[in-house]
C-alpha cells in the first residue's frame, strides 16, 4: 500500500519561528503547506515587523519558495475585526485591559484557521509558538516550552482537547538561539529578523490613540482622584490607563502615584501609592479547563499576565465563575487580563479577570 504522508498546515507569519517550524516538519516527512493569515492591517513605517501585513506575507512566501512547498494567503479581516478588535475596543471603554493575543489564538488561529485546515483534509495545524503538547492517559496536556524565557503557554490556555489533537508546536523543545541558528543553517533570510514585540494591529503600542481613533465618542476626559475621592487632576480618557500604570498621569507629587482603579461608569481613574496596587483576591469569568474542572477548592499557581511569574493561590469553584485568592498580595491584578492556572509546567486552564476584591 502506498505510504501517504500526513499533511500539515503551518501558520506562517514571515518570522523566524514559523519559518523554522515549517522546515522541521518537512524534514520529519510531513507534506507541509504554508498559510499566512492576512488582516488588511496597514504597515506603519517599515521598521517594525508585522505578523499579518504585507512584509510578513512576502517573507513567508519567500521561505515557502525556498522550501519548495505551497503557500496560500487567507484573508480573515472580517473575522479578526469581529472577534478581536471589537472586543479590544469595547473592553478598554469599559475600563478593562484585554489580551487580544489570547482571543486571536482562541477564535482565529485555533478556531477558524484550524477548522478550515481540517475541512480541507489536513490532519494538523502547526505554529511557531513556544509550548509543548504531551499525550497522556488523561488526554492531551499543554506544557511550558523548554525555553522558559520564550514560553507562550499563557496565550494558549483556552485550547480544547479537540483542538490539541490536531495541533503541533515544533519549537517546544528548542531555545530561541537554537531556532535562529537552525534558520541560519537552513539558509533562511529571516534568521536575524527582529521579533515582533507589540500587538500586530498596534505596532506603535499606543492603545489609547487607537481606541480614540475608532470614533463614536467613547473616549472622554474625566477626573483623577485619590482613594478618598479627592480630585487630583484630569485624565485623557480611561482607554489611556491600566491598573498599575505610573507614567503619563500628569500629576506632580512628592511620591510616585499609580493607577489603582478604573471606574468606567463614572469616568474616573483612581490613583494611589504603590502598596495600594497590591491585592490578593479576585473573581474570574469565562473559566476554561483543558481537563476536568475542579469541583472543590484546589491549591495551584496562577499567572495574572504574560510577564508575571505564577504564584501560589487557592481557587474556589462557583458555578460558571471562580474566586482566586493569592497566598501573598500581587501587584496590579487587572480586570480584562487572563489568569492562567499551572501545575508545575502544565497548564490547567484559566479565565478572564472580572473583578478585583478590595
Amino acid at each position: 500500500m502506498k505510504n501517504i504522508k500526513k499533511r500539515v498546515v503551518v501558520a506562517m507569519s514571515g518570522g523566524v519561528d514559523s519559518s523554522v517550524a515549517a522546515v522541521l516538519l518537512k524534514e520529519q516527512g510531513y507534506e507541509v503547506i504554508g498559510l499566512t493569515m492576512c488582516f488588511n492591517l496597514a504597515e506603519k513605517d517599515g521598521r517594525k515587523p508585522s505578523c499579518c501585513g504585507l512584509t510578513g506575507i512576502e517573507d513567508a512566501r519567500r521561505v515557502c519558495q525556498k522550501l519548495g512547498i505551497r503557500h496560500y494567503v487567507l484573508n480573515l479581516n472580517k473575522d479578526f475585526y469581529q472577534e478581536v478588535i471589537q472586543n479590544f475596543y469595547q473592553e478598554y471603554l469599559c475600563g478593562r485591559t484585554p489580551n487580544p493575543c489570547v482571543r486571536c489564538n482562541q477564535f482565529i488561529k485555533f478556531g477558524i484557521l484550524l477548522k478550515k485546515a481540517i475541512n480541507l483534509g489536513v490532519q494538523f495545524l502547526a505554529t511557531g509558538h513556544y509550548a509543548r503538547i504531551v499525550k497522556s492517559p488523561q488526554g492531551y496536556l499543554l506544557k511550558k516550552a523548554k525555553d522558559l524565557k520564550k514560553d507562550q503557554s499563557y496565550f494558549l490556555y483556552r485550547l480544547t482537547q479537540a483542538q490539541l489533537k490536531h495541533v503541533i508546536f515544533p519549537l517546544g523543545n528548542f531555545t530561541k538561539p537554537k531556532v535562529r541558528q537552525l534558520a541560519s543553517d537552513f539558509g533562511l533570510k529571516v534568521a536575524e529578523k527582529q521579533d515582533s514585540q507589540e500587538i500586530c494591529f498596534l505596532p506603535d503600542g499606543k492603545y489609547g490613540d487607537f481606541i480614540k481613533a475608532q470614533g463614536q465618542g467613547g473616549v472622554q476626559p474625566g477626573k483623577l482622584i485619590d482613594r478618598n475621592g479627592n480630585i487630583l487632576g484630569a485624565h485623557q480618557g480611561i482607554a489611556f490607563y491600566t491598573i498599575g500604570q505610573r507614567h503619563g498621569l500628569g500629576i506632580t507629587t512628592g511620591y510616585p502615584l499609580y493607577v489603582t482603579q478604573i471606574n468606567a461608569r463614572d469616568n474616573r481613574v483612581s490613583v494611589g501609592r504603590r502598596q495600594e496596587v497590591y491585592k490578593s483576591e479576585f473573581i474570574i469569568k469565562e473559566r476554561h479547563f483543558l481537563g476536568k474542572p475542579p469541583k472543590k477548592k484546589i491549591e495551584i499557581k496562577v499567572r495574572i499576565r504574560y510577564n508575571h511569574k505564577e504564584m501560589p493561590a487557592v481557587i474556589y469553584p462557583a458555578k460558571d465563575k471562580l474566586k482566586v485568592i493569592f497566598k501573598h498580595p500581587q501587584f496590579a491584578i487587572t480586570p480584562g487580563q487572563s489568569a492562567v492556572f499551572y501545575d508545575r509546567d502544565t497548564v490547567l486552564g484559566g479565565g478572564i479577570i472580572q473583578k478585583v476584591i478590595v
